[in-house]
């Protein structure tokens, strides 16, 4: 049986008065959605993610992590990966925190590091129209970084498809937005660059009647958290991981 400590890695720790400037330089790194924040003890306080490094636009802020901690996903060495995974889902995370019993941080797990496994493992029933999300948000290539910042920022969502003429033409996370060092001083500046220059255009996507192990099998292939699902050209949902898990987990029928 496959445990936390199996998929156990070293994980970047911020105490609580570190500045959440240092928050984002961590964050910038492709394999980190989430930061964890500990005491003066090293006990775990929280978390703090990608929404949260954004926040704060100034290039340099006395401002500290500790006003943006919010409880942490937790598991011992132990737990075997379903419980893990049941934890991302919970509170709806790509991380968990392992702990021992003081609760001392030790490590932690991704889920794109046991989303294979767990694929492999559970038989997936059903197409995509059965799991994903149908009620999208796009953003448009002419919209500016400021507007796009707002929406990531207010609705809590990770990431935009980026639709022209109701085609996706890319994908605009808070990743491309935190990683694009010159995006601080846009914002702040009320600056009219637009998302294009920014933005992911080699999109990897899907269609509604295509089977959902399909589209498991693609996220893990081009390591990708998410697929705009398309029909007849147009966008009509978008599929992620939390939502495959939500569907082994529940084992709830998908048509």
């Amino acid at each position: 049986m496959k445990t936390a400590q199996d998929f156990m890695l070293e994980i970047p720790v911020l105490k609580y008065n570190d500045q959440i400037t240092k928050a984002r330089q961590i964050l910038r790194d492709d394999r980190f959605r989430e930061v964890y924040v500990v005491d003066a003890k090293k006990n775990l306080l929280g978390y703090i993610d990608l929404t949260d490094g954004l926040r704060v636009t100034a290039t340099k802020s006395n401002v500290t992590v500790e006003g943006f901690v919010k409880e942490a996903p937790i598991v011992g060495p132990e737990d075997p990966i379903e419980q893990v995974a049941g934890k991302m889902r919970e509170y709806e995370t790509d991380s968990v925190a392992v702990v021992d019993p003081n609760p001392r941080i030790i490590g932690g797990v991704l889920l794109s590091d046991i989303f294979p496994v767990l694929i492999s493992r559970n038989e997936l029933h059903g197409t995509v129209a059965g799991y994903m999300s149908r009620d999208v948000t796009s953003a448009s290539q002419t919209d500016t970084i400021q507007k796009v910042y707002t929406m990531i920022v207010e609705s809590g969502f990770s990431a935009f498809p980026v639709v022209k003429k109701k085609r996706v033409v890319g994908l605009i996370s808070r990743r491309d937005l935190i990683r694009t060092r010159r995006v601080q001083s846009v914002i702040a500046h009320h600056a009219h660059t637009t998302i294009e220059a920014m933005m992911s255009k080699d999109v990897v996507t899907i269609g509604p009647d295509e089977p959902i192990s399909s589209a498991a099998e693609l996220l893990v292939k081009h390591d990708v958290s998410r697929l705009p699902v398309i029909e007849k050209d147009c966008i009509v949902g978008i599929v992620d991981r939390h939502d495959i898990l939500s569907g082994l987990f529940s084992k709830r029928p998908q048509r």
